[in-house]
């Protein structure tokens, strides 16, 4: 059984940084594609940034050029550097495999405000 766990979320100031992890268990994070999603308040929960698995990036336009995603294969964990964030970045964050899902960890909140 997959599990995944996400750390890293917080209140944050507009212009400022997190970065989020997701640790995996059940299965190895390099032999899948991977995905960061959120979902605001009120909002279907979307794929934001994803990482196949010889290493490319699909990045969502709203976060194109912010945030990055990562991996250590080692600790089998996936990064998501999230870098002049907005309050619109808002949300609880979730790490999954893309395009199909397995089941849902707890998420991450992120909060940016002032």
């Amino acid at each position: 059984q997959v599990r995944l766990e996400e750390s890293g979320g917080g209140l944050v100031q507009p212009g400022g940084s997190l970065t989020l992890s997701c640790a995996a268990s059940g299965t190895i994070l390099s032999v899948n594609p991977m995905g960061w999603y959120r979902q605001a308040p009120g909002n279907e929960r979307e794929y934001i940034a994803g990482l196949g698995t010889r290493g490319t990036t699909y990045y969502d336009d709203s976060v194109k050029g912010r945030f990055t995603i990562s991996r250590d294969n080692a600790k089998n964990t996936l990064f998501l550097q999230m870098n002049s964030l907005k309050p619109d970045d808002s949300a609880v964050y979730y790490c999954n495999k893309y395009p199909i899902p397995w089941d849902w960890g707890k998420g991450t909140l992120v909060t940016v405000s002032s």
